[in-house]
Formats: C-alpha cells, sequence, structure tokens
C-alpha cells in the first residue's frame, strides 16, 4: 500500500518539507496543500523588493516552475484543509475530498493581528502577509497623501523605510521609545529610530493607537494623548497569530503554537509541525521557541520533511533572522531575553557595529550591523562564556573569540 505524506500549508516551511521528505528517498505520495492561489514563496520580499516594484512576485517562489510535478509532488493550491484526524489518519479538504495520510506535517504559518480599535475596518487600511497584500499597499503607497505605520517591530520597520524609498511621506507609530525595543533594546533600538529619522520619517514613539479617523477611508490616527496624524494610508504591522486552529481542534498540544519535541513531533503519532505554528523544543535553550522568520522556515520545514519520511533528526539550529532598511543591513543570532547584557564593538554612530547579548556571562544572541562576512563567527560564539571586555575589544579576532 503506497504510503501518503500531507502538508498542510503551501508555505516556505511545506514546500521545504515535500522537499526534505523526496530528498530523504520518501518514495510515497506527498500530497501538499495550501490555500492561496500562489505556488509556495518566501515573504519577506514582500516588505521589500516586492513592495517597491524592484522585483517581481514571481521571484519570490521557493521552487523554479516545474520542480513539484519533476518531484511527483501534488500540489494543491487555493484548497482548504478543514480538519485533521490524527486517530483516523486523515485531512479532510474543502468540498468534502478525504486524503488518508501514513503521517502529516503541519506548516500553516501565522495570520497577521488586527486593530481592534474603532475605525480599523475603513478603507485604506492595510496589513502585510500575501502576495496580494503587498501588490495592494504598493499600489496605496504610490497614491499616498500619508502613510502611517502602527508598529515598528520588523515589518513596521522595513514598510515605513520601502514607503520613503518610494516618496511616500511616513509617520511611525509604536508604544515602545523606540523601534524594534522589544528584541533588540533601548540602546539599539536607538540606532534604528536614528535611521528613520534621518531618512525624514515623523516617529511617534511612546504613543498608542486608540481610533482610526474617516467616514468611509482612512483619514487620521487618534493617539492615546488625543492628538491625530493624518494618514490616507495605515499599515498595521502588530504582530502576527500562529494559525494553529486545526491542531486545537485536532487535539494537539498547543501552547502559544503547535508544541513539537526536538524532532518536531507533535503530541500524535507521525504528526509534525514546522516554521511560524511550531512551538519547538531547543536543546540548546532548554525551553521551546517559536521564531516567526525565514530561515527557521526554511531550515525547520526540511527537517520535518526528513523526519515524517521516517527520520531522526532533531532541529538544533539556533534561531536566525536578517533585515534591510535603506542602507543598513543587519544579521542576528540567537535568542536574547529582556534582561541581557548589551557589549558593543563598534561605532553605533556611524551604524557599522556588533552587538552581543550575554546572560550570566554567557553569549545567547550576537547580530551584525553593515559589518559583513562574520556571521559564521557570530553562530560559534553563541552559548559560550566570555568576558566582556574581550567581546568589545575590536583588536580580538572574531575567530578567536570563536575558538577560545
Amino acid at each position: 500500500m503506497t504510503r501518503t505524506l500531507v502538508i498542510v500549508g503551501a508555505s516556505v516551511a511545506g514546500a521545504k518539507a515535500a522537499e526534505g521528505a523526496r530528498s530523504a528517498g520518501f518514495d510515497g505520495r506527498v500530497v501538499l496543500v495550501g490555500d492561496e492561489p500562489h505556488p509556495p514563496y518566501e515573504r519577506p520580499p514582500l516588505s521589500k523588493a516586492v513592495l517597491r516594484g524592484e522585483a517581481a512576485p514571481e521571484s519570490a517562489r521557493v521552487h523554479e516552475e516545474g520542480f513539484y510535478a519533476a518531484n511527483e509532488i501534488e500540489l494543491l493550491i487555493g484548497r482548504t484543509v478543514e480538519s485533521l484526524d490524527p486517530t483516523r489518519r486523515e485531512v479532510r479538504l474543502d468540498g468534502g475530498d478525504v486524503v488518508p495520510f501514513a503521517s502529516a506535517v503541519l506548516a500553516t504559518g501565522a495570520a497577521p493581528r488586527h486593530l481592534d480599535i474603532p475605525g480599523a475596518d475603513l478603507g485604506g487600511v492595510h496589513v502585510l502577509r500575501s502576495i496580494e497584500d503587498s501588490l495592494r499597499l504598493a499600489d496605496a503607497i504610490r497614491g499616498a497623501g500619508r502613510v502611517a505605520v502602527v508598529g515598528a517591530g520588523w515589518i513596521g520597520a522595513e514598510v515605513a523605510a520601502s514607503a520613503r524609498q518610494l516618496g511616500a511621506d511616513v509617520v511611525l507609530i509604536d508604544p515602545a521609545p523606540t523601534p524594534l525595543h522589544r528584541v533588540l533594546g533601548g540602546q539599539i533600538g536607538e540606532v534604528f529610530r536614528r535611521l528613520h529619522a534621518d531618512h525624514g520619517v515623523t516617529l511617534r514613539m511612546g504613543a498608542g493607537v486608540t481610533a482610526l479617523r474617516g467616514m468611509h477611508t482612512v483619514e487620521g490616527v487618534e493617539l492615546d494623548d488625543g492628538s491625530t496624524e493624518a494618514a490616507d494610508v495605515v499599515v498595521v504591522g502588530v504582530g502576527v497569530t500562529p494559525r494553529a486552529e486545526l491542531a486545537v481542534a485536532a487535539g494537539l498540544s498547543v501552547d502559544g503554537g503547535v508544541v513539537v519535541d526536538e524532532r518536531l513531533r507533535t503530541s500524535a503519532p507521525d504528526v509534525y509541525a514546522a516554521g511560524d505554528v511550531a512551538a519547538a523544543w531547543h536543546p540548546h535553550y532548554r525551553r521551546l521557541v517559536r521564531v516567526e522568520h525565514w530561515a527557521n522556515a526554511l531550515h525547520q520545514g526540511t527537517t520535518a520533511g526528513v523526519n515524517a519520511a521516517g527520520g531522526h533528526e532533531a532541529y538544533t539550529r539556533l534561531p536566525y533572522f536578517f533585515s534591510d532598511q535603506y542602507d543598513l543591513g543587519l544579521e542576528y543570532v540567537g535568542a536574547a531575553e529582556p534582561g541581557d547584557d548589551l557589549v558593543v564593538r563598534g561605532s553605533l554612530a556611524d551604524r557599522a557595529f556588533l552587538a552581543f547579548w550575554q546572560r550570566d556571562g554567557i553569549v545567547t544572541a550576537a547580530m551584525h550591523v553593515n559589518v559583513w562576512d562574520v556571521i559564521e563567527d557570530l553562530k560559534a560564539i553563541i552559548g559560550r562564556r566570555l568576558e566582556p571586555g574581550r567581546l568589545g575589544d575590536a583588536s580580538i579576532a572574531l575567530g578567536e573569540l570563536a575558538s577560545a
């Protein structure tokens, strides 16, 4: 009898799970189901090159045209999985189709959060998650009088930068004191505040949003100090929620995401999860870690596919992400927590530096800003006990610290 692997979610994680299963020698049936009308694609370009019109949406595809047919992967796009039954080992699709499985991978990703305030449903209010979102937003920005970006996390900061590069008047609003404050803290966040200010963005840091104003389309953003920022385009970038509804309905363990072990196995036999939806036990951090970034979906998806095909690989990669804003590029590896100590090597003012976070002397995370070809050394430093003076001393080669 032919074994079937069903992958729910034609995302980066889902596409790489299908690829991983085939690369591991799985010769059964592979069914990849996605509710969007596109083959799997990568999302980082949607806030950058695709949004600015510098790249076509097709350039973001995970695989070249013909890959799925050549690897005998049944790609069902524009289809919805309505339920997953781990006991009967079957998924039910829209229209009533039922697909039995020997193993399954949940790669359902995450959904953008919306504002729960008056005016949130006005015209001109956007979120950014899909290709359609990016194309609609690009058209709106080009015709905008003023763009308000609510939320100064990664998506908000990147959209603000792209909107400025398209020539829009932009205001960036967040209750935190600096952009990216939750992830990078105040000192590094100040670098990004100055970056956006230097490029002409109006920053309303420390401000909450209480309402969006307008008749049928948005005309302004009301802040908690009583002031209003004019805007005829509003982009909401206030985070995402893992799409764990199928897992909850199936009785799987869910805790801030679908809970999986180091092999990405859920609480149900032969059902795996990967990408934004997965809260994975990480052997290095000894806790559940859920990462909402492209690299995690890419590599975790591959591991889930290999294991769903019969492998036994542990997922041990450190969290990693990158961002590009104006002429600033960065890579970050590890997972710092609030209260970790910060050590900087280089110049914050020149926006060319390395940053290290430590807890009890152990390096928990590291990042470079416009200092290239160092990421492998930064990865090697994570988990090491190093003196802050040595971390910050530019005369000591990173390779020496990495091999200490």
